[in-house]
């Protein structure tokens, strides 16, 4: 399997809405996966549910890519998601993301920090909100 970047996992998690998202949390991320957001963790089951609630408050979105590395195992970057929810709002958001990626090449740990560059307060927690 080729390793794995965030720009295609948040786009099959996202906005692919054909995608279930079950397959494409299995494509990107491996079974024990965990991450922390803000300093907040979350095992695969809490992600996932994560994610699933951002489907239904997400319209389209797209994800940019500024930097990225890989060194082995190892992964960071730093990318911006612009979402637009299906009331019309926008909201952009900057990642900063360490990672540990599995032998497969799915991401088994990442450890993130976000930056809300544009949106209502209500949603300075959109990368952590169930």
């Amino acid at each position: 399997m080729a390793s794995a970047g965030i720009a295609a996992a948040l786009t099959d998690l996202l906005f692919d809405r054909d995608l279930p998202l079950a397959e494409a949390a299995d494509r990107h991320f491996a079974p024990d996966y965990r991450q922390r957001t803000d300093g907040e963790w979350a095992d695969r089951a809490e992600f996932l549910a994560h994610i699933a609630h951002l489907r239904t408050i997400v319209a389209t979105g797209s994800v940019e890519v500024h930097d990225e590395l890989r060194d082995g195992t190892r992964y960071a970057d730093r990318h911006t998601v612009d979402i637009t929810k299906h009331d019309g709002s926008t909201v952009r958001t900057e990642v900063y993301v360490f990672a540990d990626l599995a032998p497969d090449g799915r991401f088994h740990r990442i450890e993130e920090v976000t930056l809300m560059l544009r949106g209502d307060e209500a949603d300075r927690n959109i990368g952590s909100a169930r």
